[in-house]
C-alpha cells in the first residue's frame, strides 16, 4: 500500500510521502521502548544467567515486533495528523504496561495482577491496533483486505499462545519442566509473528519512504546504545554513595571505547551506504524484501548484540565498584563473559550479514575482529574483568582503525553522496521557508 494503491485516504488518516522522515511524535513513541530495553537489562542483570539470558531474547524479539509495527505505520501513514495521535497515545500507553509487566511477564508474583495476563493482553492492544489501522487503509481494496486478514491471523495467533504460556504450563508440570514449556510457547509465539512476516513477503505493505525507515532504525539503534551509556552511569550499587576509584575510571573509559566503536561500525558508512541501495531500489517486491531482510530483521541481533554487552557492562561497574572487591575485579563469570565478549561479537555478526545480504560484501575487517574476540575468550576468562574488558575495547579499537585505513575509498565515497544530499535537502528547505514563512 502506497499513496493511491487502492487506498482510500481521509483527513483522519492521511498517507505518507517518499521525502517524509521520522516525527518528533514517534520519537515520543522511542521513549516507551528506552524504559522497555532499561527494564530487560535492569531485570536480567539482577539474576544474570543463561535462563534469564534466554529470557532477554524473548522479550527483546516481542518488543522488537511491536516497534517494527510503529515503525512500518509511520512510514505507511502520517502518524502526526489527523486522528493518529490520538490513536498511537492509546496504543503507546499499552506499549508502556507492556514494558511495566516485565518482570512479571513470565511467572505471576503474588498479590495484584496477574503479570502473564496483563503482558499478553497489552501486546495484543499494541499488535491489534497496528493492524486494524492498516485494515482502515486497505478497506477500499478487496485483495489488500484478504492479505489483511493474514496479518491479522499471527496477532491473534500469538497472543492465545502467550495467554496458553501464563496459565497452563504451571498445571502439566513444576520446576524446569514448566519453565521449558513456557519458553516454548513463548517461542512459538514469536515464530508465528516473524513466520508470516516471512511467508507473506509484507503483502499489502510497502516502504513509502526509504529515509523514513533507515532513520527509524538508525534512532532506535541509538537508542539500544543508549541503553550502555545508562548501564556505566546508573550501574547498581555505583550510585549508592561508593567511591569514585581508578578502576571505576578504566571500565567507564573502556565501556564507552567500546560503545562509540560499536556506533562508529554502523553508522559511519554500512547504515549510509544500506539507506542509498534502498533509495536506488526503485521494484516494489525487492524494495520491500530488502526493507524486511535488512531492517525488521537483521536489526534485531544488531539490538540484542547491544543489550547483552550492555547486561555484561552493567554487572561488571557493579562489581569493580565495591571497596571489597580486588583492585581490578574478580574474573568473569561465564555469563558475564557471555554477555560482554558474545553481545559484541553479536553485534559484529549481524552487521557482516546485513552487508552480506545488501552490498553483496563481505566485510573482512570486522569479520576478522569477530573471530578474534571469539578466540580470545579462553584468553580473557581467567583475567580480572577490568583486564578482560581492556582487552576488548583494544580489539574493538584497532578493529575500527583497520576498517578506516582499509575502506577509505569506499567510505568516501558513501559520505559524499550522503552529505550532498544533506545539503540539497537543506538548501531546498531553506528556499521553500524563505517564501512561506
Amino acid at each position: 500500500m502506497g499513496n493511491g494503491g487502492g487506498a482510500r485516504w481521509s483527513r483522519g488518516v492521511r498517507p505518507g510521502a517518499p521525502g517524509s522522515r521520522a516525527t518528533r511524535l514517534e520519537l515520543f513513541y522511542d521513549l516507551v521502548f528506552v524504559f522497555a530495553f532499561l527494564n530487560v537489562t535492569t531485570l536480567t542483570a539482577t539474576y544474570l544467567s543463561v535462563h534469564s539470558l534466554v529470557r532477554c531474547l524473548l522479550v527483546l524479539a516481542l518488543l522488537w515486533w511491536c516497534w517494527s509495527g510503529f515503525a512500518a505505520l509511520g512510514n505507511l501513514v502520517r502518524t502526526d495528523q489527523g486522528v493518529l495521535p490520538v490513536v498511537g497515545f492509546v496504543t503507546v500507553a499499552a506499549a508502556f504496561l507492556l514494558a511495566l509487566t516485565l518482570p512479571e511477564a513470565f511467572t505471576d508474583r503474588p498479590g495484584g495482577l496477574p503479570g502473564p495476563l496483563v503482558f499478553a493482553s497489552c501486546y495484543f492492544l499494541v499488535r491489534a491496533t497496528q493492524v486494524a489501522v492498516l485494515g482502515w487503509v486497505s478497506r477500499a481494496d478487496p485483495e489488500l483486505r484478504r492479505r489483511w486478514l493474514l496479518l491479522a491471523l499471527p496477532v491473534l495467533v500469538a497472543t492465545a499462545l502467550l495467554v496458553t504460556a501464563a496459565v497452563v504450563p504451571q498445571r502439566l508440570a513444576d520446576g524446569a519442566a514448566e519453565s521449558l514449556i513456557r519458553l516454548g510457547l513463548w517461542l512459538a509465539a514469536i515464530l508465528a509473528e516473524y513466520g508470516v512476516g516471512l511467508v507473506l513477503g509484507g503483502a499489502g505493505w510497502t516502504v513509502v519512504s526509504a529515509g523514513h525507515w533507515a532513520e527509524r532504525h538508525a534512532l532506535i539503534i541509538l537508542v539500544a546504545l543508549g541503553e550502555t551509556i545508562i548501564s556505566l552511569g546508573l550501574g547498581p550499587k555505583f550510585i549508592g554513595g561508593l567511591p569514585l576509584t581508578w578502576a571505576v575510571v578504566v571500565a567507564a573509559v573502556c565501556g564507552i571505547a567500546v560503545a562509540a566503536v560499536l556506533w562508529w561500525a554502523y553508522f559511519d558508512t554500512l547504515a549510509l551506504a544500506v539507506e542509498q541501495l534502498l533509495h536506488r531500489t526503485r521494484d516494489r517486491s525487492v524494495r520491500i524484501a530488502l526493507a524486511r531482510d535488512a531492517y525488521t530483521y537483521l536489526h534485531l541481533p544488531m539490538i540484542a548484540g547491544i543489550i547483552f554487552f550492555a547486561l555484561g557492562l552493567k554487572g561488571l561497574l557493579s562489581n569493580v565498584a565495591e571497596p571489597s572487591t580486588p583492585r581490578w575485579g574478580d574474573p568473569l563469570t561465564r555469563v558475564g563473559l557471555l554477555s560482554l565478549y558474545g553481545g559484541v561479537a553479536l553485534y559484529l555478526l549481524s552487521l557482516g550479514a546485513l552487508a552480506l545480504r545488501t552490498l553483496r560484501t563481505v566485510r573482512w575487517v570486522p569479520l576478522t575482529g569477530l573471530v578474534l574476540i571469539v578466540g580470545l575468550v579462553p584468553v580473557a576468562s581467567p583475567l580480572p574483568e577490568l583486564a578482560a574488558l581492556g582487552l576488548l575495547a583494544l580489539v574493538c579499537v584497532l578493529m575500527a582503525a583497520a576498517q578506516a585505513v582499509t575502506g577509505a575509498a569506499a567510505r568516501r565515497g558513501v559520505r559524499k553522496v550522503a552529505l550532498d544530499e544533506q545539503l540539497a535537502a537543506e538548501a531546498e528547505q531553506s528556499e521553500w521557508r524563505r517564501h512561506h514563512l
